[in-house]
């Protein structure tokens, strides 16, 4: 079946058709939104793509508001279940009329095999600006490659919504609200949602918090590159030394924040180092040129997406 697609405002569907390495037949609803923001309002003029096929479960795949997906669980009522796309686990399924398919199983998609992408750990001493720096980055290469995802590795409650908030808000209440704290558990979790996330995604960047921790090996033990983005000159060589020479990963680039608005070249070779700045929630720059060229490298070139 060749895919079909539709488009609302601000929101793209398609569908496709698969099945899982167990035989189950599915048809993937894919998600994309053209628009940075969304609205509720939209959804006066989503369409559904027509072919789908109600005797099949339907996976719900893509980036979007909760409010999205579940309009959308809800208009997909009549068919066989449906499910929602975790890249970290397989597809959930959330509704079922079908016999041999329950709610809470969890669907391999025929999708992305044993190669493994790449993974990029964005590390450095707290208040350096690594929060923001992921998200701006994430929010850069979406531009280019919509096949990548941040993985937030820490406990402290930020997040994207954090950085997404409306002006008046105080994302500092959102993060007391929803942090965590360390478990035994917590890490190999981590690791095994990064592995499982560079079988289906180009590139998996990991904010991994500003702690050089030795329970954070899991972390490294799963991750490719890294990139070192420090407010504190001093505290560069401890990551080079953790993650280069422990974890013997390679490194992207070095960024040396700064409060003042900047952007020095201090060397390309043999790593990039670049001092810049600032990286703060609604005041941010933008990741410099030469910075994001370094990581593109890392993405599949166009004769490979097109293999």
């Amino acid at each position: 079946m060749s895919p079909v697609t539709t488009a609302a405002s601000g929101i793209q569907f398609s569908l496709r058709r698969g099945q899982s390495p167990d035989g189950v037949e599915y048809q993937v609803l894919g998600i994309k939104l053209t628009e940075q923001i969304v609205s509720p309002e939209d959804l006066g003029t989503v369409e559904l793509p027509q072919g789908i096929d109600t005797r099949i479960g339907v996976i719900l795949d893509g980036r979007g508001p909760i409010w999205l997906y579940g309009y959308l669980i809800h208009e997909l009522h009549p068919t066989a279940w449906v499910a929602c796309n975790d890249p970290r686990l397989g597809a959930v399924v959330v509704a079922t009329h079908r016999k041999g398919v329950a709610v809470g199983q969890v669907i391999e998609l025929g999708q992305g095999g044993d190669r493994l992408h790449p993974a990029l750990m964005v590390v450095g001493p707290p208040d350096s600006g690594k929060s923001v720096f992921s998200h701006r980055l994430f929010q850069a290469l979406l531009t280019v490659n919509p096949n990548v995802y941040l993985q937030r590795a820490n406990w402290d409650g930020e997040g994207n919504y954090t950085l997404e908030l409306p002006p008046g808000e105080d994302p500092e209440r959102f993060k007391a609200a929803n942090k965590g704290r360390l478990t035994d558990n917590f890490f190999p979790y981590h690791s095994g949602a990064i592995l499982a996330l560079r079988r289906q995604k180009d590139l998996t960047i990991v904010d991994v918090g500003g702690m050089v921790q030795p329970e954070k090996q899991p972390i490294l033990e799963a991750c490719t590159h890294y990139l070192i983005i420090s407010s504190k000159p001093e505290e560069v060589e401890r990551w080079h030394e953790f993650c280069r020479d422990r974890g013997n990963l390679t490194p992207v680039a070095v960024i040396h924040s700064t409060l003042e608005e900047s952007e020095v070249i201090n060397q390309e070779h043999p790593v990039l180092e670049v001092t810049c700045g600032p990286w703060i929630r609604g005041n941010s720059c933008s990741v410099p040129d030469l910075v994001l060229a370094e990581i593109q490298k890392l993405l599949p070139s166009a004769s490979q997406l097109n293999c």
